[in-house]
């Protein structure tokens, strides 16, 4: 498989060169950030339900997703490995291709106030589901565009708003895939609201909304 080394050592060592005066305001802003994404995470209600995606470099996919949907029923968002075959994998290792994994987003929210479908439809608008295993500069399974669904209700809506932005927005040329979502795990700490905790760090050039008219 592709392996882009220079980008995936410039994104293994850039949680590591802020200077002093970056540390000290990310670490005050993070801080902030991480605690209120923690009480938002400890009064997550019964009826929430989640969604899985993985679009490429996960810090942009859970920023661009927080971004759009703060206080509309976005409930948490975070970023792990999902689709592999290595029990507890760790960022190098993941980023190797060794593990099968891809690098995903997992969204909880309230259906009452955000549809899947629009989280699907989103998840098509801000990243290029038409590159196999890459996003922008980035290169590997790792980067796999992927939908992984946690019910039939989801894999059929999954499955509808793929052949609509297939056919209306992407000219054919999808290649996300469409899997059930096995084993979740979390990413390591500091990948956690990374591009909140460090706002000068790597963000992959495809991750952005694009204007695309409503499907039909």
């Amino acid at each position: 498989m592709g392996f882009n080394v220079f980008t995936s050592l410039a994104r293994l060592s850039s949680p590591f060169r802020a200077t002093a005066s970056t540390r000290m305001s990310a670490s005050h802003s993070g801080a902030a950030a991480a605690a209120l994404a923690a009480a938002s995470a400890a009064n997550i209600p019964a009826s929430a339900q989640k969604a899985t995606v993985a679009a490429g470099c996960f810090w942009g996919v859970e920023h661009e997703y927080r971004k759009h949907f703060a206080g509309k029923g976005l409930y948490d968002a975070r970023v792990g490995y999902i689709g592999g075959d290595t029990s507890s994998p760790s960022y190098r290792a993941v980023c190797s291709g060794a593990t099968g994994h891809a690098e995903a987003t997992q969204i909880t929210f309230d259906p009452e106030q955000i549809s899947y479908r629009q989280l699907i439809e989103f998840f098509y608008k801000m990243h290029d589901p038409t590159t196999k295993n890459q996003q922008g500069n980035d290169r590997g399974s790792q980067y796999r565009s992927g939908i992984f669904y946690h019910d039939a209700e989801q894999e059929k809506i999954a499955r509808e708003v793929t052949a609509q932005a297939n056919e209306q927005w992407w000219k054919g040329k999808i290649v996300t895939e469409i899997l059930p979502a096995k084993q979740w795990w979390d990413a390591e700490d500091y990948h956690q609201l990374y591009l909140i905790n460090n706002p000068d760090g790597y963000v992959c050039a495809s991750h952005y909304v694009r204007s695309f008219p409503d499907l039909k």
